[in-house]
């Protein structure tokens, strides 16, 4: 019996590890030739959208449909919503059409990915006709290093090329200041607010100096919060029922009406979790699962509830009640529609406008099975561009892209589902009453 030693075993084991790092080498370049593939066709699509816009005569939202309606039509193929697309084939152009050597760099595995995301970002400030030195010494500084070690060389570099002051291109950043929500997970989402960094350092230096007080000032076994979850807590209560300095609704004296606008979300709570019987996750309309605690909490604070009664096969919404009064159409199409029913948008149904799917213009009625909630991006798109849709009963919007592709929107399944009891038993009329 042949003895495996200790120094036959590292051999095999090393063996093993140089396959795998050649193996890494040869799957890196097959994504990075489709990576490389899939910018070059979106580059195509936006150039079809701009040889598409160029044959039309109207304003420049007219043309914008062409991109949009393109963008709509990729997503459903790649499954990703066409905002995204519609964004992915702007940076792709930009490679393509601004940035050939560093297209071919990652072509030929020179550059990763990063590498590339870091040369366009840094570039954005670079005038057209600087753009190819720049490239050309942007590739050489990051061939010879890993993508966060050369970002600061880069975009040094593409300031001692920019045609503008930093001055000037700040003021015009700041024009694009937003706040945003992105969902996460475990019902938590990152609120982002880009503005300019003065303004962010001060929030943050606020934000830490009052957590600090709170923390000076409490109990640590009462209060076990750390200096983050302080810090979050200010920042929330600050948004939620703190009044603007700068209020244009206020007159004289008397505080100004911003102060007491609230916060809307729409919720579908089941009934069991708000009696405390169900611990599962409770649908926040159009964003993320909430945890069943947090909706109890919105629930116990509202002034009125809606109350939905699905068809028990297929959980089709047939009825709406609330409490309080209100449009009955409008209740009935926001409990059914959730969000916005053109494919892969979430965008919740409180943001969305109803769209008559037969256009009132042309006869349509402003009838339940002619009616359903679209965003204002879709809307658009539906009256400036080749999509059509139909509406089939139950809520079921079939859309059609202009290449002739079927996209099936089914109304969504509401985890509320209150169902009618049967009827009772007759009471027997030939018995005579007991006394």
């Amino acid at each position: 019996m042949e003895e495996t030693t200790p120094m036959s075993e590292d051999s095999d084991q090393l063996s093993v590890l140089a396959t795998l790092v050649a193996e890494t080498e040869t799957v890196l370049a097959e994504v990075s030739a489709a990576q490389v593939a899939e910018v070059r066709l979106l580059a195509r699509a936006g150039q079809l959208a701009e040889r598409q816009a160029a044959t039309q005569r109207g304003s420049v939202r007219v043309h914008d449909m062409a991109l949009r309606s393109i963008a709509a039509e990729l997503g459903g193929v790649m499954r990703v919503t066409d905002r995204t697309v519609q964004q992915r084939i702007g940076e792709a152009r930009e490679l393509v059409e601004s940035y050939p050597a560093t297209l071919e760099a990652w072509e030929a595995g020179r550059l990763t990915r990063a590498h590339v995301r870091v040369i366009l970002d840094a570039g954005a400030c670079v005038p057209a006709d600087r753009k190819a030195p720049f490239e050309a010494e942007a590739i050489r500084l990051c061939a010879a290093d890993t993508p966060n070690r050369v970002r600061s060389a880069v975009e040094i570099l593409a300031e001692r090329c920019a045609e503008r002051s930093f001055t000037e291109r700040h003021a015009e950043a700041s024009r694009g200041r937003r706040v945003r929500v992105v969902p996460g997970a475990q019902g938590m989402s990152d609120l982002i607010a880009t503005v300019p960094t003065v303004i962010a350092e001060g929030v943050m230096d606020r934000l830490t100096q009052q957590a600090t007080v709170i923390i000076d000032a409490r109990t640590p076994d009462d209060d076990p919060r750390t200096t983050d979850q302080v810090r979050a807590d200010v920042l929330s209560d600050l948004l939620l029922t703190g009044a603007p300095a700068l209020d244009p609704t206020a007159y004289g004296d008397g505080p100004g009406t911003l102060g007491a606008i609230r916060a809307q979300v729409q919720v579908i709570v089941p009934a069991l979790t708000l009696l405390g019987a169900d611990e599962g996750p409770v649908d926040l309309v159009g964003r993320a699962p909430i945890d069943a605690a947090t909706a109890r909490c919105l629930a116990a604070e509202t002034h009125s509830l809606a109350r939905v009664l699905t068809d028990p096969v297929d959980g089709t919404v047939i009825a709406v009640d609330r409490y309080r009064t209100a449009v009955p159409q409008r209740r009935f199409l926001r409990a059914r529609d959730q969000h916005c029913r053109f494919p892969g948008c979430r965008r919740a149904a409180i943001r969305c406008e109803i769209d008559h799917t037969i256009d009132h213009a042309r006869g349509g009625p402003t009838a339940l099975w002619n009616l359903a909630h679209l965003c204002q991006r879709h809307h658009s798109m539906k009256q400036f561009t080749a999509w059509r849709v139909r509406q089939h009963p139950g809520g079921v919007l079939e859309w059609t892209s202009p290449t002739g592709r079927l996209y099936r929107e089914d109304a969504p399944v509401p985890p509320v589902a209150f169902v009618m009891s049967p009827a009772p038993p007759p009471v027997p009329t030939d018995t005579a009453p007991p006394f």
